[in-house]
């Protein structure tokens, strides 16, 4: 990790994305004159499951994802965390060591907030608390719809969701592919089944000439056929 200094928390568009929005400008002075600005490299852990966090991660750019180890010893993502995303903030308020880990799938920038800045802000600003417990409640509305998913959909409704959000959140290239690149164990983590059965879908959905892909790219040729199977309809 390299530590750099650029931009100033007070000017940082980036906090109209999450709650730092609900500070005030001179608790952003504060935050921006503790805070340590970090590139992660393709990869690379911002923080590990079980680890004891001292602070927040804001992300500045780049897309991390925020996985778990089942009991069967299987990474699960719950989440892909993107620009403006705070990561650990769950920990932090809870005291408690993190039970997830965030890894970047692409080269990232991120800024560590100490512990101590976002205490003290709970204690002073019943504003950005309501902030705070309002992302809170919509993660775990997200958590709900994922057990919801993961119980009543098929393996191939799920990858075409997974498919729809890449391109509806990313975005693609010139050519049609994501601009979002997940291995197909990623793809697998995230709708949690076996690569192997991640692949054998992918490869049906190619000879359907639902999608198109090059290596480890994507893109969507029937986008109407791909919301029709995560529907629930046949195709």
């Amino acid at each position: 990790m390299t530590d750099h200094s650029e931009s100033r928390c007070e000017n940082c568009i980036i906090r109209e994305l999450n709650a730092l929005k609900a500070l005030k400008k001179e608790e952003l002075k504060q935050i921006s004159d503790s805070k340590v600005s970090r590139t992660i490299k393709k990869g690379e852990a911002i923080f590990r499951e079980g680890e004891q966090l001292n602070g927040v991660f804001c992300v500045r750019n780049g897309v991390s994802k925020l996985s778990k180890i089942s009991e069967n010893g299987k990474d699960q993502i719950v989440k892909i965390a993107t620009k403006g995303e705070v990561m650990g903030q769950r920990s932090l308020i809870a005291e408690e060591a993190t039970n997830l880990s965030a890894v970047a799938l692409n080269d990232m920038e991120v800024c560590y907030i100490p512990k101590s800045n976002i205490t003290q802000t709970l204690t002073d600003n019943p504003a950005f608390v309501a902030a705070i417990l309002k992302h809170m409640a919509q993660e775990l509305k997200q958590a709900d719809d994922l057990i919801v998913n993961m119980a009543q959909k098929s393996v191939s409704q799920r990858i075409a969701e997974v498919l729809l959000y890449l391109e509806k959140n990313f975005g693609c290239d010139e050519a049609g592919y994501f601009n979002l690149i997940l291995s197909r164990a990623d793809i697998a983590a995230v709708v949690g089944t076996a690569t192997e059965l991640c692949i054998r879908t992918l490869a049906k959905m190619k000879k359907q000439q639902l999608i198109a892909t090059k290596g480890k790219r994507i893109r969507i040729l029937n986008k109407e056929g791909l919301v029709q199977l995560q529907n629930g309809g046949n195709f």
